[in-house]
């Protein structure tokens, strides 16, 4: 057998296990260099906490691909989230999205266990001027990547919301959803 085709088929694995995207008109994923660092202002995002999980990520600023999608952090960075720049700034009206990796070529990333968070769990956000708010998980929905609720993620909202996005443990055609609500 040639050696071509068992290279082909491992890098194939490779990319199952971590490539992570969004389905139809939502993909995450492919060009990842124009991640940069975190944050750019006083009302932008720096950290993530989920305390029941053990999750405190700094978080990267992830902006759009040439074809309009979010981007996601890198591979090699699976163990801390990104804000999408797209999206609300955490505390403002709108949903602000925060997208990470729950599977790394060498093992758990950042949102591995997310499935784990039920209604009522607190997801804490740490804003560039040192403020912390604090969410509330209100549901968690698990979906094809084909159908991917795009406008329920990204779309606007009047209150102000956070979304976490990752794909399903183990599942890279299926996305895992949290969505949360602020702290009043």
């Amino acid at each position: 057998m040639p050696r071509f085709p068992v290279i082909a088929f491992l890098a194939l694995a490779a990319a199952l296990v971590t490539g992570c995207s969004l389905g139809s008109g939502g993909s995450l994923g492919g060009d990842d260099s124009r991640a940069v660092g975190t944050p750019a202002s006083a009302e932008e995002p720096s950290r993530i906490s989920i305390p029941s999980l053990g999750v405190d990520s700094a978080l990267l600023r992830l902006g759009s691909k040439s074809d309009g999608t979010a981007q996601l952090p890198p591979a090699e960075k699976g163990t801390t989230a990104g804000w999408y720049t797209g999206g609300a700034k955490p505390g403002r009206p709108g949903a602000a999205v925060i997208i990470g990796h729950a599977d790394a070529p060498d093992g758990q990333a950042v949102f591995h266990g997310l499935r784990e968070l039920g209604r009522g769990a607190a997801i804490d956000v740490k804003r560039g001027d040192g403020k912390i708010l604090h969410f509330t998980v209100t549901d968690t929905e698990e979906v094809d990547k084909s159908a991917f609720p795009r406008r329920k993620v990204y779309g606007p909202t009047s209150e102000p919301v956070l979304r976490l996005v990752t794909c399903a443990e183990g599942v890279p055609d299926r996305n895992l959803i949290v969505y949360a609500a602020l702290q009043k």
